[in-house]
């Protein structure tokens, strides 16, 4: 059981990537189109703040499951590396006409990242958050 947790947490952010990936290549109005056109759109770029959050938390998840200690260095790194997947999703994007690249996507990606960088840098190396700390750790060398 260990096992396969461990490998899906591994694989987890590499099958999310694929995904933002392919919902980029779509319309935005592909699976869900809600009868409000402002609200569609309210609901849909909000979920930048998310989108970008959620990949460094996985990445974040997949390294906890490694024998090695998850150092403040590698927390960093999975979060540059969440932010440049965002900037490559964005000039991604740029390439259908019925989608859009906008700077301030990028910035509301970034604020995602930063919200969950702080809660988990916080929780692992600052000493609060302690439940948070304890669910991460039961990771550790899964």
């Amino acid at each position: 059981m260990k096992h396969s947790l461990k490998w899906g947490l591994r694989i987890l952010p590499i099958l999310y990537m694929a995904a933002i990936w392919i919902q980029s290549s779509l319309p935005s109005d592909q699976f869900v189109k809600l009868p409000d056109s402002e609200l569609d759109r309210t609901i849909k770029e909000s979920l930048h703040l998310i989108e970008f959050a959620i990949l460094y938390v996985l990445l974040v998840l997949a390294f906890l499951t490694r024998q090695r200690r998850f150092t403040p260095t590698l927390n960093v790194i999975c979060a540059l590396f969440a932010a440049l997947y965002g900037i490559s999703d964005e000039i991604h994007q740029s390439f259908y006409p019925y989608r859009s690249a906008s700077l301030f996507d990028i910035v509301k990606d970034f604020i995602g990242i930063a919200v969950s960088f702080y809660f988990i840098r916080t929780a692992l190396f600052g000493g609060k958050f302690v439940r948070l700390k304890k669910a991460l750790g039961r990771l550790r060398g899964l």
